[in-house]
């Protein structure tokens, strides 16, 4: 054998052979250059990590969001004549991190981190069953088309014709009813199921047809037309096929609907139709808040900044989970 031959295979087979990506890998390595999203990434994290140990950090930190610290005798002054707090800031001190509550005297910090913990679990809630309705609805209408199409197409229509406030603030009291008699209190575990319902019942459509125009411009691909020829059922071409070439606007759509759906459960509670006493909320803290600005305007700082962080890191996120799937939309 020619030893300049041999020579130059050897160097060959030395030579690190370059090696595939999947667009999985290709997403994570376009994400981790985007340190806007890395950064939004990491709040969001830190928000969900801190509401899930939101008991942990009250019981080293001492104090819970329900106690009464005006009326305790270990804080005697805590509040002043006009049940303002008494201190500097709101009444921030080394035993209480972000003040007190004005009248009542509960301690700020704890409330914002159950607040916090109670707006991102039922956000999380609400958006999954809003991403698997859409997910599922658009895609049947898109794949089946005509009448299955046409049907689910007025179904859309016709919630999408609910004005979502409006319905929000009348529809609320109507399911607490059916369940509680209205002289009675209404557990807040029902308030939260009323709630997922509620949001649930008006937030799937836009999903639905995003997926739905997504799933027309594929079911007609040749990858498609040669499933079906291989005889695989419409099952497996939906979950082989086309569900993966759509997961892009899927989580994008999703990365949307969260925070929106946690300043939907903030306004709710606002309004007085949503969580009430004593279960701590934020947009319950905002009702409070807005009553006492003027002579406590402290109090709204914390719930405030927090959940204006939270929203714009999490569309932040949205948009460069975005930019990584298809770097074509770069901002």
């Amino acid at each position: 054998m020619d030893p300049e031959l041999t020579a130059t295979t050897d160097v060959v087979k030395g030579e690190k052979q370059p090696e595939g990506r999947s667009p999985g890998q290709l997403m994570w390595q376009r994400f981790k250059r985007d340190r806007t999203g890395v950064v939004s990434a990491c709040v969001v994290i830190f928000f969900f990590v801190v509401a899930a140990l939101a008991p942990v950090i009250a019981k080293l930190y001492g104090k819970n969001p329900y106690t009464l610290y005006a009326q305790e005798p270990d804080y005697p002054f805590l509040l002043d004549d006009f049940a303002m707090p008494s201190g500097n800031f709101g009444g921030m001190s080394g035993e209480f991190w972000f003040g007190v509550e004005p009248k009542l005297g509960r301690d700020v910090f704890t409330m914002l981190l159950y607040g916090m913990r109670t707006s991102l679990y039922m956000a999380v809630i609400v958006t999954l069953l809003s991403v698997v309705t859409g997910v599922i609805l658009g895609m049947i209408g898109g794949y089946f088309g005509g009448r299955v199409d046409y049907w689910l197409g007025r179904v859309t229509d016709f919630f999408l014709g609910f004005p979502q406030q409006l319905f929000f603030i009348a529809f609320m009291p109507v399911v607490t009813a059916m369940f509680v008699d209205p002289q009675d209190e209404t557990p807040t575990y029902l308030r939260a199921v009323a709630i997922i319902l509620v949001m649930w019942f008006l937030g799937w459509m836009g999903l639905s047809r995003l997926v739905r125009s997504s799933v027309l411009s594929l079911r007609d691909r040749e990858f498609v037309e040669a499933a079906k020829v291989s005889g695989a059922s419409p099952g497996r071409i939906v979950r082989k096929e086309i569900l993966p070439n759509i997961v892009t606007p899927i989580l994008v759509q999703a990365t949307y609907i969260l925070p929106s759906t946690i300043l939907t459960i903030a306004f709710l509670s606002f309004i007085g139709v949503g969580f009430v006493e004593p279960t701590p909320d934020w947009g319950r803290m905002f009702k409070v808040g807005t009553e006492v600005y003027e002579q406590d305007p402290m109090f709204l700082l914390f719930p405030g900044a927090a959940l204006v962080i939270f929203v714009l890191a999490f569309n932040l996120l949205g948009d460069s989970v975005r930019d990584a799937f298809d770097p074509k939309t770069g901002r």
